[in-house]
């Protein structure tokens, strides 16, 4: 089994900055592909960025110029930095994780529990 726990999330005034990490545990062979969403209240989950196994990188356009994907393989860890913070990300923020269990093998997405984050004006 995969699973994937975030952390980093908190309570953050306008302008300010936070780091979101994710580590993917259990036995698998690597990981596809990455993402983090965000789920406001009363809002459907948006996706916020994305990391694809090709090294590319896309943004949501609330997102783009402020915050940065990237991983760190060796400790199967996904991050998310988040810089100019505005109340208007304040979130939910979810991890998700394309995993090949074997080589060759198609991926299985799994998504971590969620990490608050909370932007003051």
């Amino acid at each position: 089994q995969v699973h994937l726990v975030e952390s980093g999330g908190g309570l953050v005034q306008a302008g300010g900055s936070l780091r979101l990490s994710c580590v993917v545990s259990g036995n698998f062979y690597i990981i596809a592909g990455a993402a983090w969403y965000r789920q406001a209240p009363g809002q459907q989950r948006e996706l916020v960025a994305a990391d694809t196994s090709g090294g590319a990188t896309n943004y949501a356009d609330s997102a783009k110029g402020r915050f940065r994907i990237s991983r760190d393989n060796a400790k199967n860890t996904i991050y998310l930095q988040m810089n100019s913070l505005k109340p208007e990300d304040t979130a939910i923020y979810y991890c998700k994780a394309d995993v090949r269990r074997y080589a060759g093998r198609p991926h299985t997405t799994y998504w971590g529990q969620g990490t608050q984050v909370t932007v003051s004006p």
